[in-house]
């Protein structure tokens, strides 16, 4: 079966992390390229970038491909997709219409590209351990945990009580009296921040099974975790990945809430109506 042209472009940026600094140089170099063509020859990209041929294959492995060929192609076919032309960089004389354009644009792209990544089977696994769980927390920092206040509040008007932290010291604190009937949903777009790192690693010393939302699948916190959900966005230079990156994750859990919401509806359904019964007379219309 033919690969998801969408998935190609999001798999190389996964893996970016990675590579040295140099390759990593080399790497987006020519993936900011458009018009390579079967005629682009490994030569041609070495000495455009002043390096070895060998250092071009040795990339190109790093990246999951089977050498600069395979790459080439791939390349090819991820650039003549249209989730490939979404993102474009704000520049500073951008009117308001361009400016909306390309943040939405963004945002668009990196819903599509992870959903051509998201793993089912984790996916699938992940609902049916929160559906399982005695308690559920939520560790995330920064624009991370909105994210993760997002999900726990969603999860209450099902009648799921669950815990959002966004502080290192009672992360750990959380983590350090949960058990094997718990679960710890981890979020971080780099998947390197040592204040989310650290809390899941003692709470799966404790037995705590640790769901990872991340854009990077060989991170840190991603092997770490017993199940791992990957978004993926370019973003800007302006904005950075995180932006476009928060979409994603939050659509990843939107599904999620619903999938752990069918496993029993019925229930779902009432408690939903008692949550929205609840702060009904709070509105004024």
């Amino acid at each position: 079966m033919k690969q998801d042209p969408r998935a190609i472009g999001a798999q190389i940026r996964m893996r970016l992390p990675q590579l040295t600094p140099l390759e990593r140089r080399v790497a987006e170099a020519i993936i900011a390229r458009t018009d390579i063509s079967e005629q682009t020859s490994l030569q041609e990209i070495a000495e455009e970038n002043n390096v070895s041929q060998a250092m071009i294959v040795k990339i190109t492995k790093k990246l999951n491909f089977t050498g600069f060929r395979h790459f080439r192609t791939g390349l090819i076919y991820y650039n003549q997709s249209e989730v490939a032309g979404l993102h474009a960089e704000i520049e500073p004389e951008d009117s308001s219409e361009q400016l909306l354009a390309k943040v939405f644009r963004t945002s668009i792209q990196a819903i599509e590209e992870s959903l051509s990544i998201l793993d089912i089977s984790e996916f699938n696994r992940a609902a049916d351990i929160l559906f399982k769980a005695r308690h559920i927390d939520l560790y995330a920092v920064g624009g991370s945990a909105t994210v993760a206040r997002d999900l726990s509040h969603k999860l209450l008007k099902i009648g799921i009580k669950s815990t959002p932290y966004d502080d290192a010291h009672i992360m750990l604190m959380s983590a350090a009296v949960l058990s094997d009937d718990d679960v710890v949903i981890a979020i971080s777009h780099s998947g390197a921040t040592r204040a989310v790192n650290d809390p899941i690693k003692l709470a799966a010393r404790n037995g705590a099974k640790i769901i990872a939302i991340t854009n990077y699948a060989e991170s840190p916190i991603a092997r770490n975790a017993h199940v791992v959900l990957t978004s993926t966005s370019q973003g800007s230079h302006l904005l950075g990945e995180n932006a476009a990156a928060r979409i994603a994750q939050l659509n990843i859990l939107d599904a999620l809430f619903v999938a752990i919401a069918k496993k029993d509806l019925k229930l779902a359904e009432k408690n939903l109506m008692k949550t929205q019964r609840a702060v009904q007379d709070l509105r004024d219309f």
